[in-house]
């Protein structure tokens, strides 16, 4: 069996999961094993996460939106403050079932690397994971965002204008 460079890159970093629900945790959990990861994290709110965060030094967070005391949204917001969060650069993947266009585009806005809708395959998860891993992507000011760099691609120019 060979390894690719995906392979290498996942084996050695710490994931968090932040999701309310314990079912969905487990199941993510599950998936970014079997694609290799170590060490996996797990978060079941806002606040739980901005500790995890803190204390667990993760390399990605998985984040759903939809979370009882701080959603996905804030805690993306606190992350992405440089000067006042530690971890401004952490790489997030937006992990929730809101399929609304304005969504994913409201996410990748706030600061969201990649944007994966619930239900998700491990097919999918590898593809987000490997985009990050493989192409990372420096963090950049844009208007009153800190987010990373935008693609530059025709299909998703209207995706990455910023207000």
């Amino acid at each position: 069996m060979t390894t690719t460079p995906f392979d290498k890159k996942i084996q050695g970093l710490n994931i968090l999961i932040v999701d309310n629900n314990h079912y969905m945790r487990r199941l993510t959990r599950a998936m970014l094993v079997n694609l290799g990861a170590k060490s996996v994290l797990e978060a079941s709110d806002g606040l739980a996460a901005l500790e995890a965060i803190r204390t667990g030094d993760p390399d990605i967070m998985l984040l759903e939106w939809d979370m009882p005391v701080l959603d996905g949204m804030e805690v993306m917001r606190i992350v992405r403050s440089p000067g006042v969060f530690p971890r401004p650069n952490l790489p997030i993947i937006m992990l929730t079932s809101r399929a609304e266009r304005s969504a994913v585009a409201q996410a990748l806005r706030a600061g969201a690397h990649e944007f994966l809708l619930k239900p998700t395959s491990p097919a999918a998860l590898r593809d987000r994971l490997t985009s990050i891993l493989c192409n990372p992507r420096p963090m950049v000011k844009l208007g009153d965002f800190y987010v990373p760099q935008p693609r530059r691609t025709p299909g998703n120019m209207d995706m990455v204008q910023l207000g």
